[in-house]
């Protein structure tokens, strides 16, 4: 990227600029339409509506007026450099348009103009050469083919999103980041309708300059905004988009995330939409929970979540306690917290027998059911909450008080006595599903209580506040381990080579030797002691056992001199071609636990390392965790003790305990390789590793390399 000429770079530019193009003090439209319902009319038109504060200046040499502000025949007429230009002219003339904006000195240009790289290779070119322009003048671009942005708190609608017609957003601490234009408008116009108050809504385009991590870290830099929420299809710049979520993380401010594309018709479908590469699907979730992102599946989930996560309470250690007066309620958001994994621990017994004191056929365990008795006495339900919160101390509180809390012989009375609870514990997350008139239900949010109808999306919505929480706590990591220079051979190794290269770099195997005849074999077993594993060495022969190249459990001279000559009988039958530099012969490793670890080169995310047990369950189970690399021992510990068969690793019925601390030792240093590697490495795979008890070591009994071109 060419280096702009009239603006530093660096970060503190960079922040300014987009702060800039968020808070502009004025605004110029190319392309601008005295029609109000044409797309370089509206932002005008939304704007004067609204009553936006700076200068609007219509560019068109066609007219001296544009809906009743004087209009100017070109960019270099206008009476003042703006801040921010919207670009609402055809593809053919933009680059002439981006050039003069640039020439002159604007801050940014938001680009409606369509029909480039998400149409065709010359779409493409014109595109690179109007980045090209606006760099090296250090103006920055939104688009093409965006729907723009707007900013509600200072009545900048930069966009001609249609379903701001419907109704314009309050100003608020949400903002929306989305790289679909339509689908980012939608969201803004759900969130309208559910009285989400927004910061910001930003529609990326086919990012030619700014992409989605460009405007995550403006949102992050936004002192207004406190909650993120973002629609993706595909990652350009994944680095960019990486360090604005860690960043997001440190600042405390939760992002919630939807990431299409999870099917394979659906990922096709993003990839030609957006030009971008959509990854795996699998690695994209590993990344997005190592960085404290939230993902979501549909638009429901994001917006409840975001509403919550406004309150801006985040317990790190979250247990729900349940408040209710049904008991078929309290059973549904049990079930709903358990698939969530939000504990609900049970009211201590003390709390308990105190209130079957008060009210001798309550359910007082959690959820505790205050029962229909408090319709005939109000107080009940203060004693009840009050109870649950202060004697059960659960860090989120849930109410199923339904239609009781909008009635009119219930609610004023309910809300006042919910109310004196809540004031008495300000440091408590507390939600009511509740059902009544958009009004009812405000006087309870100003009170303090987030309203849900649905009490299993309460049940999520505040599960999630519990992740952001352990997210924003979460320790700094220990740092990677050096491995130093990784020189990868010419060709792809063989098992015994990749062994040979990896022990350089911290990751070990068992005692083994490459020998050339049975009589080599008989020596390399013999000084081993013991059973040995014999396998087939070729650089043609990757997958040894597919052809019988691998034979256990050999011990003893004559076993040793058979299993060589099948094993070069059984290779040059299965493949008469290969090249065969001899037999493996191996110390056979017993008492472990068969382990898999990998590392695969993801295309957006770079080298990702795979953690699970070997053998047959990684293929039958499934039972695999992902990280992005390098990362420390402190990680890899993690790692291998958050897979579902890790009670195998830790001594589960009397099993010894594996050595944990060498095989987190191995991962962390694979890691590390990985990366030292660099690009041309595009997957290793050591399977089995044999994790020995306790104090004795881990030990990779395979190892398979593959190469890719340098890119």
């Amino acid at each position: 990227m060419t280096i702009p000429k009239t603006a530093p770079n660096t970060a503190a530019a960079s922040k300014s600029s987009l702060s800039r193009l968020l808070n502009p003090r004025s605004v110029a439209v190319i392309g601008a339409s005295d029609d109000p319902a044409r797309i370089g009319g509206k932002p005008i038109a939304y704007m004067l509506k609204q009553g936006y504060a700076g200068q609007i200046y219509p560019v068109n040499p066609n007219r001296e007026t544009v809906q009743g502000l004087k209009a100017y025949p070109s960019v270099q007429a206008l009476p003042e450099t703006p801040d921010v230009a919207i670009v609402a002219v055809p593809a053919s003339a933009a680059l002439e348009t981006v050039t003069a904006l640039a020439e002159r000195g604007a801050g940014g240009a938001l680009l409606f103009s369509a029909g480039f790289a998400e149409m065709s290779k010359e779409g493409a070119r014109l595109q690179d050469e109007m980045t090209r322009v606006a760099t090296e003048h250090g103006m920055r671009l939104l688009g093409p083919n965006s729907l723009g942005m707007l900013n509600p708190l200072v009545h900048f609608y930069g966009s001609f999103a249609t379903g701001l017609e419907l109704g314009f957003p309050k100003p608020g601490n949400v903002a929306i980041v989305s790289q679909s234009g339509a689908y980012g408008a939608h969201l803004m116009t759900v969130a309208v309708a559910n009285g989400i108050g927004l910061s910001a809504v930003v529609m990326t385009g086919n990012e030619a300059d700014l992409t989605l991590g460009d405007m995550v870290q403006m949102v992050v830099d936004d002192p207004n905004t406190t909650v993120i929420a973002l629609y993706s299809e595909g990652i350009r710049r994944p680095e960019v988009l990486v360090r604005a979520l860690e960043q997001a993380r440190l600042a405390g401010k939760p992002v919630v995330m939807m990431k299409v594309g999870r099917s394979v018709v659906g990922g096709a479908a993003a990839q030609s939409h957006t030009a971008s590469i959509a990854g795996d699907d699998r690695v994209f979730d590993a990344v997005m929970s190592e960085l404290g992102v939230l993902r979501v599946e549909t638009t429901e989930q994001m917006l409840d979540i975001a509403r919550l996560a406004t309150r801006g309470l985040y317990p790190a250690d979250n247990t729900l306690g349940v408040i209710t007066v049904s008991g078929g309620a309290g059973v549904i958001i049990s079930d709903a917290a358990e698939a969530c994994g939000l504990p609900m621990p049970a009211m201590p017994i003390a709390a308990q027998k105190a209130l079957t004191d008060v009210l001798p056929y309550a359910a007082p365990r959690n959820p505790v059911d205050v029962t229909a008795q408090f319709l005939n006495d109000m107080s009940l339900a203060r004693t009840f909450t009050e109870s649950v919160v202060r004697d059960g101390g659960y860090r989120s509180i849930l109410g199923f008080f339904t239609y009781t809390a909008s009635a009119a012989s219930t609610g004023q009375r309910l809300r006042a006595e919910l109310k004196h609870v809540r004031a008495q514990f300000p440091d408590r997350l507390f939600v009511l599903s509740a059902i009544g008139t958009p009004a009812q239900m405000q006087e309870y949010e100003d009170d303090g209580f987030a309203i849900f109808e649905d009490p299993s999306r309460a049940v999520k919505a505040i599960s999630a506040m519990g992740q952001f929480g352990q997210a924003f706590e979460r320790k700094p990591r220990l740092p990677a381990p050096t491995v130093g220079t990784v020189e990868l051979p010419d060709q792809v190794p063989t098992e015994a080579q990749a062994k040979t290269l990896l022990a350089q770099h911290g990751i070990a195997s068992a005692p083994e030797m490459v020998c050339d005849t049975s009589d080599e074999a008989v020596k390399a077993a013999s000084a081993m002691g013991g059973t040995v594993v014999m396998k087939i060495v070729s650089p043609d022969i990757l997958h040894k056992s597919e052809i019988g190249g691998v034979l256990l459990d050999i011990e003893g001279e004559k076993a040793v001199r058979e299993g060589f000559e099948t094993l070069m009988q059984r290779a040059r039958a299965a493949v008469p071609n290969a090249r065969l530099q001899g037999v493996l012969v191996a110390k056979q490793l017993k008492g472990g636990v068969e382990c898999i670890l990998g590392i695969h080169r993801d295309p957006v995310f770079g080298p990702m390392a795979m953690f699970g047990l070997g053998g047959i369950f990684v293929e039958i189970m499934q039972d695999v965790v992902l990280h992005r690399c390098p990362f420390g021992e402190d990680v890899a510990q993690e790692m291998i003790r958050s897979i579902k068969g890790a009670p195998l690793l830790l001594g589960a019925r009397g099993r010894p305990v594996a050595d944990i601390k060498a095989l987190a030792k191995m991962l962390s240093n694979l890691s590390a390789f990985a990366v030292a590697a660099g690009p041309r490495l595009t997957s290793i795979d050591l399977n089995p590793v044999f994790a020995m008890p306790e104090g004795q070591g881990a030990f990779a009994a395979d190892a398979v390399m593959t190469f890719g071109d340098e890119t």
